[in-house]
């Protein structure tokens, strides 16, 4: 109990969901039409440290923007398992969960931490306080 009190140990992520189905192909996520473009997503004083938002595009997409400690991150918004938006997720650091079945995935690379699987990211760029996502 000493140990504790000296060394108090906060848990980012503290669900436990039970492991589901691998089969992550879906109709249910939407696939960008606008490849090779750049979108203004909005002000950088608008996405607090920590938090995950998710932009809505025309053509029906949504992208996962993240500020982990003021450097900004892009991320499809939904999870390949079952097409569950990420921003309704947990953001620890620089990994967010899903919020339906635990798949943790790292906000930089799309890489899965939980499973071998991937979400695309994107390079974001802040110019004049800006956001903008290269797509």
């Amino acid at each position: 109990m000493l140990i504790l009190a000296l060394f108090p140990h906060k848990a980012c992520f503290d669900t436990i969901h039970l492991m589901q189905s691998f089969d992550t192909k879906t109709d249910d996520v939407p696939a960008s039409t606008r490849k090779g473009q750049t979108i203004t997503v909005g002000r950088a004083e608008t996405f607090a440290p920590g938090q995950c938002a998710a932009v809505d595009l025309p053509d029906g997409f949504e992208l996962a923007v993240y500020n982990v400690d003021g450097e900004f991150y892009a991320t499809n918004n939904f999870c390949p398992h079952k097409g569950a938006p990420l921003t309704e997720g947990k953001l620890c650091g620089r990994t967010i969960e899903c919020g339906l079945h635990g798949w943790q995935f790292d906000v930089r690379t799309g890489e899965c931490l939980t499973v071998r699987e991937q979400i695309e990211s994107y390079r974001v760029v802040v110019e004049d306080g800006w956001i903008r996502v290269e797509i």
